[in-house]
């Protein structure tokens, strides 16, 4: 299918599997997946079940019109609709005229099976659900068929001969109705947020879903970043999946454990839940054996599936555990830290740390998913919103200039955690990355530009021992420090070296290193860094705000930073 093709509405029943075929579809197609209901969730900020009970299936109909009249003019979308969108003859209008239509059929005992331990329904939650869905189906079943453009019955089959055949059938109506598709490609189309991969499922101001696509050799998946997501994380664990291993620590497990394994439950999946120690200091193997010892001990299987709840440490060794664990299981990243959200939950980087190196044994493995819920940012100490700050302009200071100036106007804001301005930090920033481990996996080039102040910053953390400065502020620092040596071998000039030292100062992160026991204490720590070759430091340099290179540097010129920003012990 070409990229010039319409936009595809899944209609059908509840339990028809529009949700899990329409993911898998827009996957296979490198297209972006919404959810109606997911995203009027999102903007209402409550599940569905307490809009029925606040504003009645009536209220819940007009801002499910309002939404669709909204998605259906997105170019190239999957859409999922509710089961019950067709019933008003506008909503049924829009998906004829600006689609293709799919009406996923199902019999009512496999509605019934597949809804039956599902509590987000609220048009089920009668003493006999089969009855009522027989009911609906009776009352429903006219309005599918008289705006499907193709009708697929998904009772018996697997989800890719499915997805496999629907794909066949859209490409037979291709051919049968070119005037269709014609008309429906000349329809004004609602773009959504700007940005590399991004796509905005909102186009008001308010706090709504975005979704950004990465695309890599090691797998293609998205990015939810929304406001309530961590309500919707069993909406992307694989239906084939045999049990699902949250993997947290004691701090996040209490603020939000509960909320993601009720999430998973509701969809029929049992849980096991692996509690780490909190703090970078346990980022190490033995750490990494207590995932191990315990999933084993439950007898987990190639078809279970990670959920890493947490911030970057969970995230890198939940994700590095995945990679390894009878080869490789499914995970899905769920970051609760602004760094995780904005960095080390994207693009597949798993690890350990070693005492001769931070990050030195692990993998590259890409999660099935990322889910980012903003509101967890109200709970983050403000030394972990400064930390996650930095890894923000750090994107600007290696990638675009605008968006640096854009960090540099809002910087109050965004340390005071204005949630708009969080949030589009977060998605630019997702975006960024994406474009980055896209077109470079395993940092074979491109990739290697974002560990911009990671050089000096690793050594700060090794020097000091991992915990005791937080990642984002040893990164922060080290942007100053990259800084000061960008304009002794890279042309960088004093103006904007002090430009990077005042934003890293106004969003909360030091500007002055540690001495540590020395230069050669510094350069010991350097040469075990990742970029090093044969012993060779290689440092990441900016000619100008906006762009980044890799290069070595005279040893005297390192010196000379490191004299002027180390605190003096």
């Amino acid at each position: 299918m070409n990229d010039d093709e319409p936009s595809i509405f899944l209609v059908g029943m509840m339990g028809s599997g529009k949700t899990t075929i329409g993911k898998n579809l827009a996957r296979t197609l490198h297209r972006t997946f919404v959810d109606l209901d997911h995203e009027i969730e999102a903007r209402c900020g409550v599940r569905i079940p307490v809009v029925f009970e606040i504003e009645g299936e009536e209220g819940f109909r007009k801002r499910e019109s309002q939404v669709l009249e909204e998605m259906t003019q997105m170019p190239k979308i999957i859409l999922a609709t509710g089961g019950g969108a067709i019933i008003a003859q506008e909503n049924r209008e829009n998906l004829k005229q600006r689609g293709v239509v799919i009406y996923l059929r199902a019999s009512v005992e496999d509605l019934y099976r597949r809804t039956a331990r599902d509590r987000n329904r609220p048009l089920l939650a009668t003493g006999d659900p089969r009855a009522t869905l027989q009911r609906l189906l009776i009352e429903r079943e006219p309005f599918y068929k008289s705006i499907a453009d193709i009708i697929l019955d998904t009772g018996s089959s697997t989800i890719s001969a499915v997805v496999h055949e629907l794909i066949e059938q859209v490409r037979q109506f291709k051919l049968s109705q070119p005037l269709k598709l014609k008309v429906i490609q000349q329809l004004p189309q609602a773009l959504g947020a700007d940005g590399p991969n991004s796509n905005s499922h909102s186009t008001s101001g308010t706090l709504s879903m975005h979704t950004v696509e990465v695309a890599t050799p090691g797998g293609h998946y998205p990015i939810h970043i929304a406001p309530g997501q961590l309500d919707l994380v069993g909406e992307c664990i694989p239906v084939d999946a045999t049990m699902v291993a949250v993997v947290t620590n004691s701090v996040v497990d209490q603020l939000y454990g509960d909320r993601v394994r009720q999430s998973i439950q509701a969809k029929g999946f049992k849980t096991l839940t692996i509690t780490l120690p909190d703090g970078e200091a346990y980022k190490d193997w033995s750490t990494l054996n207590t995932i191990f010892d315990e999933m084993l001990s439950a007898q987990l299987d190639r078809r279970a599936v990670i959920v890493a709840l947490g911030g970057g440490v969970i995230g890198d060794m939940a994700g590095f555990a995945a990679a390894v664990y009878m080869r490789g299981i499914r995970f899905v990243q769920v970051p609760t830290t602004l760094l995780a959200q904005v960095d080390s939950s994207v693009g597949g980087k798993t690890a350990v740390n070693h005492p001769l190196g931070k990050n030195m044994i692990g993998a590259f493995y890409q999660p099935i998913a990322v889910i980012i819920d903003t509101d967890v940012l109200a709970t983050l100490p403000d030394r972990e919103i400064s930390a996650g700050l930095a890894e923000v302009v750090k994107y600007g200071l290696i990638m675009n200039a605008d968006f640096f100036a854009w960090c540099e106007q809002n910087a109050t804001a965004l340390k005071s955690r204005d949630p708009l301005l969080l949030g589009e930090a977060i998605r630019r920033s997702c975006a960024f990355k994406a474009e980055v481990v896209s077109a470079d996996e395993r940092e074979a080039g491109q990739r290697a530009l974002l560990n911009l102040g990671h050089t000096f910053g690793h050594a700060i953390e090794a020097g000091l021992g991992y915990g005791e400065w937080l990642h984002g502020e040893a990164v922060g620092c080290g942007l100053v420090m990259a800084a000061a040596l960008s304009a002794k071998v890279a042309g960088l000039s004093e103006a904007d070296v002090a430009r990077v030292e005042k934003i890293v100062a106004d969003i909360g992160c030091p500007t002055r290193a540690p001495s540590l026991s020395g230069t050669q204490e510094w350069l010991t720590h350097m040469q075990g860094d990742k970029k090093s070759q044969a012993g060779t430091i290689h440092f990441v340099v900016m000619p100008h705000i906006g762009h980044a290179l890799v290069t070595t540097s005279d040893l005297e010129y390192v010196e000379a930073v490191l004299s002027t920003y180390c605190l003096k012990s």
